[in-house]
């Protein structure tokens, strides 16, 4: 669910069971984390029943794109029955109903699938404090944490260009990509997903120049 930064600031994740801080690799000065081509990355977005980890919103869809040097090679997608009433904020970002969610994947077997899938890559997200948050707080559910180091997009995005007016996933996007996309659209996770793996691929593009 990639939104601006402000609505989703108070979901990181601090203090959760099972959430593991991991150092922002932005920062790094080693940077072959961020740009080694032979290593495998997850670009991932969730949905979510509501906007606060806080109040106990869940997951109820997740997409991800596994990259590999300047490949997308796979995908994986889900959507979940977390047995959770959802929002009309949420609603009205995803469009995801709860008809929709009826006879779909459990929590956790949507979280081992996705655990499957992710294995040891390195997590990519756009606003990667929200999405690791929830991510974080759906695995300490049942009984799991989350370890994997993971790169925001957003920070990322920030550094690379400043002056940007915001940096919503489709401003990024139209800045770096030359594609308008409606900022009224509904979000689902697998073309979120998709969205912010092409623009982590041109960000390391351009940032090798």
């Amino acid at each position: 669910m990639c939104l601006p930064l402000s609505p989703r600031a108070e979901v990181a994740g601090k203090g959760r069971k099972g959430f593991t801080s991991i150092p922002d690799f932005s920062k790094m000065q080693d940077e072959r984390y961020l740009f080694d081509k032979t290593s495998r990355y997850v670009v991932f977005d969730v949905e979510t029943t509501g906007l606060r980890l806080w109040r106990n919103d869940r997951i109820i869809e997740i997409g991800a794109v596994a990259v590999i040097g300047d490949d997308m090679t796979e995908e994986f997608h889900t959507l979940i029955d977390a047995d959770k009433p959802i929002t009309k904020a949420a609603q009205k970002i995803h469009g995801i109903t709860e008809e929709m969610l009826s006879g779909q994947l459990r929590a956790g077997e949507a979280l081992t699938a996705f655990r499957q899938f992710v294995g040891n890559s390195t997590l990519v997200a756009h606003n990667a404090d929200f999405d690791i948050g929830f991510l974080g707080f759906e695995y300490s559910r049942i009984g799991q944490g989350l370890r994997n180091r993971h790169i925001c997009t957003l920070k990322f995005s920030r550094k690379l260009y400043p002056g940007l007016p915001d940096y919503r996933l489709e401003t990024v996007a139209k800045h770096i990509l030359g594609i308008e996309i409606d900022k009224g659209r509904l979000h689902r996770a697998l073309d979120d997903a998709r969205l912010t793996a092409r623009i982590w691929l041109k960000m390391r593009m351009q940032h090798e120049r």
